[in-house]
């Protein structure tokens, strides 16, 4: 589809411009991915050390199938990257603000990349992070750019800030769609900082710019949803795509490399008996809280595997002046020992979602390890932090019917009891109700992984994406 035009040029090419989070950085880059297998030539733009960040964490597919994507390091002045902070009751990791707003720097070099490109293509379209929409500005500031915004979060996180944000506007007077399930209002109180609710905003203005949104989900999720959202009375005229999953669904796995111990842990375990639990990049506990999980997981007496680290911090490469030394109970280890696994640095997610084991999740729900989770068709144990997550968390427990709620989002300053836990923990993995939820996740991965392939709901609007955007 990215054969030269008539004129010697090439018909398109794709900029991406991720936000520098984790979270975002691999989904971004998952999309150049897919894109640059389609013919397609794609410039993966950021600062240095996040584009180091997105390569470094690359896992699940062969590394190779980014060696076509052409990698811009933007200069960005130095910004401080300080560490998190466990003991906020707001869970939002506000240490990361200074790193967003160091993004604003990326204009400048992002409109001078633009205009090197569009000499060479007859369309230059610039695919940007739904927070970073001033992207979709700079676009527009060259004759054959058009841009478009891609949501890292749900389709179902999407419609419920839209609306809420329409009533806003309206005084309370907007028609809620019919389609929409009968579901219990949340407050959007914590889920940001008053800082990032500010530098979102900001970011809006310029949302006018866009063409069209693209999604990290598919209609065996969010069917009904997408269609709600392409409406023209929520959107406009804007064309909408859901392509996802855009994690790995088939797991390569590098003979090259040294295989994660615990994957060789994980081979020992029975089917579908282990818990994963892992609350993502951007979340940090209290001590207190730490040890009520940690007691909680004991209790429950069920195997599991525990990723327990800080969230990261702006720079990851950066040595730490001081870190926290994350305290277990007494001969904690010791007591666990064949029974749990403690991971205190990165882990390969998911190997271990794929890991036929595994039999449940225990999450803070982020939109990547929900999408991860159920396209490997394993169940959650909700519990959210902040951001989408407790709109994600009503997704997966009200409306998919995978998975529980640990803690409700109207207790999000309370430490959770290593009772309630271990209540939580036993549901999912031992009683009934947990086996039926397993048995639906199962379902809910085929349907996935077959919109991943050939033929596939999200194969086919990822094609038609390209070919929209080739014409």
């Amino acid at each position: 589809m990215a054969s030269n035009g008539t004129h010697g040029e090439i018909p398109v090419m794709v900029v991406i411009v991720p936000l520098p989070a984790q979270g975002h950085l691999n989904q971004l880059l998952n999309i150049a991915r897919l894109v640059s297998a389609r013919g397609v030539p794609v410039h993966y733009t950021g600062s240095a050390t996040h584009n180091r960040q997105a390569k470094h964490r690359v896992h699940g597919w062969e590394p190779s199938a980014i060696s076509n994507i052409q990698f811009h390091d933007f200069h960005l002045p130095p910004f401080i990257t300080p560490s998190p902070d466990p003991r906020a009751l707001n869970k939002f990791p506000a240490h990361f603000q200074s790193t967003f707003d160091s993004t604003s720097n990326l204009s400048k070099p992002l409109g001078a990349l633009l205009q090197i490109l569009s000499s060479k293509a007859r369309r230059v379209v610039v695919l940007h992070d739904s927070a970073m929409c001033f992207a979709a500005q700079e676009a527009c500031s060259i004759p054959n750019g058009e841009a478009y915004s891609f949501h890292t979060v749900s389709a179902f996180a999407v419609l419920y800030f839209i609306l809420e944000r329409l009533s806003r506007s309206t005084n309370g007077e907007i028609l809620i769609p019919d389609d929409l399930p009968d579901l219990p209002y949340l407050t959007f109180e914590d889920c940001f900082t008053d800082s990032f609710a500010k530098f979102i905003h900001e970011q809006y203005e310029y949302a006018k710019f866009d063409a069209g949104d693209l999604y990290n989900t598919c209609r065996p999720i969010e069917g009904r949803f997408i269609d709600l959202l392409a409406q023209e009375k929520l959107l406009g005229t804007k064309k909408q795509w859901a392509i996802g999953p855009l994690n790995p669904i088939s797991i390569h796995v590098d003979s090259k490399s040294r295989r994660h111990n615990c994957l060789g842990w994980l081979d020992k375990q029975p089917k579908n008996t282990v818990l994963y639990v892992s609350f993502g990049t951007m979340t940090s506990m209290s001590d207190e809280q730490i040890i009520e999980l940690a007691l909680g997981l004991e209790l429950s007496k069920q195997r599991f595997v525990w990723v327990l680290r800080d969230a990261d911090k702006g720079d990851i490469f950066a040595e730490a002046k001081e870190s926290r030394k994350i305290m277990l109970p007494d001969d904690y280890e010791e007591r666990v020992k064949g029974t749990g696994m403690i991971i205190r640095d990165w882990a390969p997610q998911l190997e271990i979602l794929a890991h036929p084991s595994t039999g449940g999740f225990l999450s803070h729900c982020g939109w990547n390890s929900c999408m991860e989770s159920l396209s490997m068709g394993v169940p959650i144990a909700a519990w959210p932090m902040h951001s989408d997550q407790p709109r994600n968390t009503m997704l997966v427990t009200e409306v998919l019917k995978v998975g529980l709620v640990v803690q409700d989002w109207a207790q999000r300053k309370e430490i959770v009891p290593s009772s309630t836990i271990e209540t939580a923990v036993k549901k999912l993995m031992v009683f009934e109700e947990g086996e039926q939820m397993r048995r639906r996740a199962k379902e809910l991965g085929v349907d996935i992984r077959k919109a991943m392939s050939d033929g596939g709901t999200s194969v086919k609007e990822l094609d038609s994406f390209i070919t929209h955007i080739s014409r």
